[in-house]
């Protein structure tokens, strides 16, 4: 299940396969703890991934320059299923670190133990909240917020108020106007479904969908075809004739809306429905028998320094985790920041996403 198929944007910047990439970073990133060897000691270190990983070449260069590393990047789908491939090769991993586990799937990779715990330079810098795992097997990347977004011109045209919470899009006003992924198949999908559970409990969420059911929620396959096809905000659902006003989809989706708009729109076109929210986190992780662990943990560190922090937002629309790394002025300007998101702890997920997933199914698709 892809979980950082965040925006149009970073799917165009995304590229599949093996690429070698230079690499930046903030400082001295040879790190105390590593071991000492008289082996020979690699200059290469690899970094897997899901499909959507990217960062400035200038920013890569950087780090490359002052840690002496080349860094590889193994590209290898979607989070899910490049977690997948790590799991069955635990002890023999294809890489020295893992980026893009997040936290719908997080329990089922520290269960599997694919990670050495490894306290990164600069975690400090971390806003506490994110760290998750306090064995510090993974280390926090970045966030990123599933919401609702609403067409702002459909809302004005017809005098009505967008919606904003969870419980608004029950009302009869939205009758038949919200495009859902599938939370089987689909991150953002199954995202807005935690959100219902986040908000209503085990006790509550079925119900809620019910509700939904009977206010015409439409269910499609995947982001792709409910953003670009069937919601009628965005620039490839108005070239589509999309006819459905609210999508799920990301909160930094308004500010790629301003980004890739021809010409570029001084306000976006889109909003964000701030009570609707689930927020994701990405980990990165030393993969357990790392071929290069002394890099791999030069490589961690870059991953949370100020460079790559913020030089991220543009290149994977997602937001940093570190206290002091600033948003780019798109962001600022164009994006909304989520007080209160729901969540549902890595733990809980785990043991409940498979029975939560099928009930969600046999309820809202069958």
């Amino acid at each position: 299940m892809s979980t950082t198929k965040k925006i149009a944007g970073a799917a165009l910047a995304a590229a599949l396969g093996v690429t070698t990439l230079s690499a930046c970073g903030g400082g001295d990133t040879k790190d105390k703890t590593a071991g000492t060897s008289d082996a020979p000691k690699s200059k290469t270190v690899t970094l897997v991934s899901h499909d959507s990983f990217n960062v400035t070449e200038a920013v890569l260069k950087e780090f490359e320059q002052q840690s002496g590393y080349t860094v590889k990047v193994l590209k290898s789908g979607d989070a899910g299923a490049a977690l997948n491939q790590e799991i069955l090769t635990k002890g023999s991993p294809r890489g020295d670190v893992f980026f893009g586990v997040d936290n719908t799937l997080l329990s089922r990779a520290l269960d599997n133990g694919i990670f050495t715990p490894y306290e990164a330079r600069g975690l400090a810098d971390v806003k506490p909240e994110y760290v998750l795992d306090k064995e510090h097997r993974v280390t926090p990347i970045d966030s990123g917020d599933i919401c609702v977004n609403y067409d702002k011109a459909y809302f004005a045209d017809k005098k009505i108020a967008p919606p904003q919470t969870l419980d608004d899009l029950t009302k009869p006003e939205y009758k038949n106007l919200l495009v859902v992924e599938n939370a089987a198949t689909s991150s953002p999908g199954l995202g807005f479904m935690l959100a219902s559970v986040g908000k209503y409990g085990e006790e509550g969420w079925k119900d809620y969908w019910s509700k939904l059911k009977a206010n015409g929620v439409e269910v499609v396959d995947g982001w792709e075809q409910a953003y670009n096809e069937r919601f009628s905000g965005s620039a490839g659902g108005k070239k589509a004739k999309g006819d459905r006003p609210l999508v799920v989809s990301y909160a930094s989706s308004p500010p790629v809306e301003v980004l890739y708009g021809e010409p570029q729109p001084a306000e976006a076109p889109t909003g964000v429905a701030t009570g609707t929210c689930f927020r994701q986190i990405e980990f990165a992780g030393l993969l357990k028998g790392a071929k290069n662990e002394e890099g791999g943990k030069a490589l961690v560190d870059f991953l949370i320094s100020k460079k790559f922090q913020e030089d991220m937002p543009l290149q994977m629309f997602v937001n940093p985790v570190t206290k002091d790394a600033a948003l780019p002025e798109l962001f600022t300007k164009h994006g909304v920041v989520v007080e209160k998101p729901e969540n549902v702890t890595p733990e809980t997920i785990a043991k409940n996403r498979e029975q939560w997933v099928k009930a969600w199914t046999a309820l809202v698709v069958k």
